[in-house]
């Protein structure tokens, strides 16, 4: 049996070491803080490949100055010196172009199609949880707000997919919790939602349940590769294993970069909490001109938004979810956004182009898998399926060959 190490304990890492398992893989999974601790936790807990699309686009160059004079926007760049983050910023502006937005999304459609077949499998093979389809309710103020949407999902459909979706007549019917200010909505079909933190942790349990090792509490502060690749943690002490992992999401370039892998990845950082409603909720609700997306959590609304560039161990900025608040009080009715609860802020791994990364370094039998924007959630299971193929095999997927980390 060979032995592959995991660095990151998040939807994608646990997603690998599951599917290495399957391929009689023995597996150590190591997580400086634990399972889902990170942008597994919090976000909106949507599985939607109609959805998954590249971030640039080009309403980029009419709200993307916006975001720099409003501190406000749904887009937050912090006005700093930091050469880093300017040249990440030059680098994705430029990818926003209806031609950079087609050839990002022809290599996103592949993998988007065998997304949710791929929680199925976990489920079917013992992950003790659950997905549920919608429909989604996508809500705006005023007909010409949804102009974007409907070029987006248009552009979806373009490239092959099958997103059904419609005109509401009285969108309260799904969604009683929308205010009167929303006058035109779309029911959005075959896609899904689940609670993040639960899978994963069941996800977790799974791979544990399995044989599994899971070190948590310390760092891994470095990944080399001579004859077989080393894992030194904080503690000093060094593993050894026949293939390594890295799967740290935003953080990843800390490792990764000395391996070959030049893409940056720049933390998006995104904000949720969950409020309670005076009536239940029970399917998602999207607005896509404030760039809001709610999911039922646990008998509470979960609402989440903002994509704020910043390092990605920053404090928590209040403020962000006092601008989310601000743009939900004029949209929902029967929430109390006052009492909110899971006040949260993680970092989404960006990458200029949009497009993962996944596949080999240019260490021997060193592999990385992250850069998934928003997508890591719903392309978690399909990246590791495909990833852990690659290792066992060495064929790289058609899916997850335009994700070449080396690229």
């Amino acid at each position: 049996m060979t032995r592959t190490i995991i660095v990151g304990a998040g939807m994608v890492g646990l997603a690998t070491a599951w599917h290495l398992q399957e391929r009689g893989v023995d597996v150590t999974v190591i997580d400086r803080v634990g399972v889902a601790a990170g942008s597994s936790w919090g976000n909106a807990g949507w599985l939607t490949p109609g959805k998954t699309i590249p971030l640039a686009d080009t309403g980029l160059w009419t709200y993307g100055p916006k975001a720099l004079l409003d501190p406000d926007a749904a887009l937050h760049v912090p006005f700093r010196v930091d050469a880093g983050l300017w040249s990440f910023l030059a680098q994705f502006a430029a990818h926003g172009t209806n031609r950079a937005w087609d050839r990002t999304m022809a290599d996103l459609t592949p993998i988007d199609k065998i997304a949710l077949e791929c929680f199925d499998e976990l489920i079917d093979g013992g992950v003790k949880s659950w997905t549920r389809e919608g429909p989604f309710v996508i809500g705006f103020k005023q007909e010409a707000d949804s102009k974007g949407f409907l070029h987006e999902i248009e552009g979806v459909i373009r490239h092959g997919q099958d997103v059904p979706f419609e005109r509401l007549e009285n969108p309260r019917e799904l969604a009683p919790v929308l205010s009167d200010a929303v006058t035109h909505a779309y029911r959005l079909d075959g896609q899904r939602f689940f609670e993040p933190a639960p899978f994963v942790e069941a996800l977790g349990a799974a791979v544990v349940e399995r044989g599994a090792e899971l070190i948590t509490g310390y760092e891994v502060t470095d990944v080399s590769s001579t004859r077989r690749p080393v894992v030194t943690m904080s503690n000093g002490q060094r593993l050894e294993a026949d293939s390594v992992v890295i799967a740290t999401g935003a953080w990843m370039p800390a490792l990764a970069r000395k391996l070959g892998v030049r893409t940056r990845v720049q933390a998006g950082r995104g904000y949720s909490f969950t409020v309670a409603t005076s009536v239940p909720q029970e399917h998602p609700v999207y607005f896509p001109f404030q760039r809001i997306a709610c999911t039922p959590y646990q008998g509470r609304f979960r609402i989440a938004g903002t994509m704020e560039f910043r390092r990605p161990d920053e404090p928590f900025q209040p403020r962000r979810v006092q601008a989310i608040i601000a743009q939900a009080r004029e949209m929902f009715q029967g929430l109390d956004l006052d009492d909110r609860q899971d006040e949260w802020v993680g970092s989404r791994p960006v990458t200029p182009d949009g497009l993962p990364l996944v596949g080999a370094t240019q260490a021997p039998n060193v592999y990385v898998a992250g850069g998934h924007g928003m997508w890591g959630i719903v392309l978690g299971p399909a990246t590791g399926k495909l990833l852990a193929e690659q290792i066992t095999t060495g064929r790289i997927a058609p899916e997850i060959k335009p994700f070449d980390p080396l690229r």
